[in-house]
């Protein structure tokens, strides 16, 4: 876990007993020291050896004959030794045992894992919703990073492999902590609509341009979480009961749609682009671009900036910067329709990486 937020006691008693460990160190040797200087008139270099060689007991024998003071004083420097060593030693032990340096060794690793993500995606909530959304963006080789506040949750997703923060996502501090400044999406899965409100609204405030998609369960939610920042409402029980229906209707075409945008073996790709500044195609009609003989990709939607999606394609209308096509093609022919219209490059599984605002 990513600096544990229920553990603040146990780091910072182990914090003291590190410092009071190191103190005590330092003050029995400056001690040994001034006391084999004080005592026995030694330089300190002589005073300092005398001191390391006592307390490390290592056998050498005495630089000088020590004086009746002096023999008292090695007495004393030896039981403070030990009794010093003996606490540094259950210090450890209990340390080990507790599995607070342990703790602190992952929670440091994974910190500066989280430092180094950028451009992920943020899942809050791992619940059914969020471990499905986890293992499809793992599936596509995304990054990205979870935030549930149960530590139990936390810890399946770690045992996973999944990079994961225990905390609140309804906060900003947990927000930035998962690296939302950094991040391209997020992803409101918790198990309750106001939690999942709330989320967005956080999020949003901290980063206008994120992309959030958010999972709500009462359709009367739908509207806040639109109004609170959401750029998309899924409601997975209306999807679920209208696909059961379509399949009865028109299995064929749900198996293919389902193939098509699941499969990273099938020749066929149904991906979103998005046409840049730069594009050749901003102020040509599809007419003119003539894409099916150019490139080989059948384009089935256009999506105008400012405009809803629609499958009703005007052939002659000029395209605009930020134009969204929906197209279907071979990888290959993807590929060169992305050189051609908007250089985006593809991904490793041959799907375009949508450039979303």
């Amino acid at each position: 876990m990513v600096e544990p937020m229920h553990h603040p006691v146990n780091k910072h008693f182990l914090r003291h007993r590190i410092i009071l460990t190191i103190g005590l160190l330092l003050l029995i040797v400056t001690g040994g020291t001034a006391g084999y200087w004080l005592i026995e008139g030694w330089t300190p270099l002589d005073a300092l050896y005398m001191t390391t060689i006592t307390l490390t007991t290592v056998g050498f024998g005495e630089l000088y004959p020590l004086s009746a003071a002096g023999r008292a004083f090695t007495i004393a420097l030896i039981v403070g030794g030990l009794g010093i060593f003996g606490f540094i030693s259950s210090t450890l032990v209990n340390s080990l045992a507790s599995g607070e340096l342990r703790e602190r060794f992952i929670s440091g690793r994974r910190k500066r894992m989280l430092e180094k993500l950028h451009h992920h995606d943020i899942v809050c909530g791992f619940g059914r919703m969020g471990q499905h959304v986890c293992r499809e963006l793992a599936d596509q080789n995304k990054q990205f990073v979870i935030i549930d506040t149960n530590p139990d949750a936390v810890a399946c997703a770690e045992e996973q492999g999944f990079l994961a923060v225990l905390g609140d996502a309804t906060t900003e501090e947990t927000l930035v902590q998962a690296g939302i400044h950094r991040a391209r999406s997020l992803f409101a899965v918790i198990n309750s609509d106001a939690s999942n409100v709330f989320t967005v609204l956080t999020a949003r405030a901290l980063e206008p341009d994120l992309v959030i998609v958010a999972r709500v369960d009462q359709n009367e939610t739908i509207s806040k979480l639109k109004r609170a920042g959401a750029n998309e409402v899924i409601a997975p029980y209306m999807l679920g009961g209208r696909r059961m229906v379509h399949y009865v209707e028109q299995p064929g075409v749900v198996d293919f749609l389902d193939v098509v945008m699941r499969s990273s073996e099938l020749e066929l790709r149904l991906v979103e682009m998005e046409l840049t500044a730069d594009s050749p195609l901003v102020g040509k009609s599809l007419r003119e671009a003539n894409l099916r003989s150019q490139v080989g990709v059948n384009v089935l939607s256009v999506h105008a900036p400012g405009e809803p999606p629609t499958t009703t394609i005007r052939l002659d209308e000029p395209l605009q910067i930020g134009t969204h096509l929906i197209i279907l093609g071979t990888p290959a022919q993807i590929d060169a329709m992305s050189a051609f219209a908007s250089h985006i490059p593809a991904n490793r599984s041959g799907h375009i990486e949508p450039h979303i605002h």
